[in-house]
């Protein structure tokens, strides 16, 4: 058998190897694209379907921070809270309504009686009852705050409370609970003054003096509620928005606040702390005195008289710090909510109710002066300017 070999010459070979070099590159090349191609179609699906990348777009990191940022805005500054409700059954809802507000027409027509009577009385125009006007003005404030919207919630029963609702209600309560305190302790100077140096009273509680205090009292107690309401509400909240409480006050606010933020409000607590302790050793000094002069009126007749004028006021003091001390400094270990609304009803809704029985029982002027507004109200009217009496 012959064998026969084609051999191909060397220019052939040479552009036989050329083009294979070149085929193989081109494939090459061609297949690099393509596995580019492959892989970024599955970078997009991967990236479309949520799955982290190793070098993510900053669009997609920055829609992340984005909505991050929107729930935390969400949860720390809510657009409701949610208030304690009284009960659950609907019976028990609409009994603490008609309770309510039996309670509410009562201080409303006694601090109403009260500050007509003064204003129509020439007489009651001295700077205790010009004082007296004042409180019975807090009072109806006071009350007017927290008990309309809790009757509200019981009726239909709700729960709920705005947010600017409940920066509102924070801001009235903080006004009315400090000017009424702030009142109290002037009320104890104006009687020290009254009973232990009787022959200056008339100068120094002149009528420029009474106004300046009373102007004093209610533009500081403004300026505190603003501060404290607008300190409060600036904190972020991290821990819900149900309130322990059937009225917004800023200690339940701040329980819902995050840690880290709390001490901001420390120190505008310990500013109120101190404010506190010095009007309550100035109440203190002012009734040593006051006793230590009356014990020293010769006649029965005179002691009877002084006593007449100052206890009403120091039961009105007395309920007051004591329903504030037993609803702010009671041990944390026995906390509840139905201490924590049984306190609130003491401190918040007992004081404007009672304070017009307390003022009324042992004054015959203010007694006689709301009889006869009483019987004459019906009759006729007057106009009335009211001025202080030295």
């Amino acid at each position: 058998m012959q064998l026969l070999f084609l051999v191909p010459s060397p220019d052939l070979l040479a552009n036989s190897a050329a083009y294979g070099n070149s085929q193989e590159d081109s494939q090459s090349f061609f297949g690099l694209e393509e596995n580019d191609k492959f892989q970024s179609r599955d970078y997009l699906s991967i990236q479309s379907e949520g799955q982290d990348m190793s070098a993510p777009s900053c669009g997609t990191r920055c829609r992340g921070k984005d909505a991050l940022r929107q729930q935390m805005s969400n949860s720390s500054f809510p657009t409701e809270f949610l208030l304690l409700a009284f009960a659950d059954t609907r019976e028990l809802q609409l009994l603490h309504f008609g309770l309510f507000l039996g309670i509410y027409l009562a201080a409303l027509l006694g601090n109403g009686l009260i500050l007509t009577a003064i204003a129509c009385n020439h007489r009651l125009h001295t700077p205790m009852y010009f004082f007296l006007l004042n409180l019975a003005l807090i009072d109806m404030g006071s009350i007017s705050t927290t008990v309309p919207k809790a009757m509200v919630n019981s009726l239909w029963d709700r729960t709920t409370i705005s947010y600017a609702g409940c920066a509102t209600q924070v801001f009235m309560f903080v006004v009315f609970v400090t000017a009424e305190f702030y009142l109290l302790t002037i009320m104890a100077y104006d009687r020290y003054i009254a009973i232990c140096k009787p022959l200056h009273y008339g100068t120094i509680m002149d009528s420029r003096t009474c106004v300046n205090m009373a102007v004093a009292t209610w533009g500081s107690t403004f300026l505190y509620a603003v501060l404290h309401t607008a300190n409060t509400f600036s904190l972020p909240l991290c821990q819900g928005n149900a309130l322990d409480q059937f009225f917004c006050e800023i200690p339940q606010i701040l329980k819902l606040s995050c840690t880290d933020v709390y001490l901001r409000e420390a120190g505008l607590v310990v500013v109120s702390v101190c404010l506190a302790f010095g009007c309550f050793v100035f109440l203190v000094l002012s009734y040593v005195h006051i006793f230590r002069a009356v014990l020293r009126i010769p006649s029965e007749q005179g002691r009877h008289k002084a006593f007449s004028t100052c206890l009403p006021h120091l039961a009105v003091v007395s309920v007051f710090i004591s329903n504030i001390v037993f609803a702010y400094l009671k041990p944390p270990f026995k906390s509840s909510s139905s201490l924590n609304l049984l306190l609130a009803v003491l401190y918040s809704v007992v004081p404007p109710a009672v304070n017009p029985l307390i003022y009324s029982m042992r004054n015959k002027e203010l007694m006689d002066a709301v009889r006869k507004l009483i019987w004459g109200m019906f009759f006729s009217t007057h106009k009335v300017s009211f001025t202080l009496q030295k």
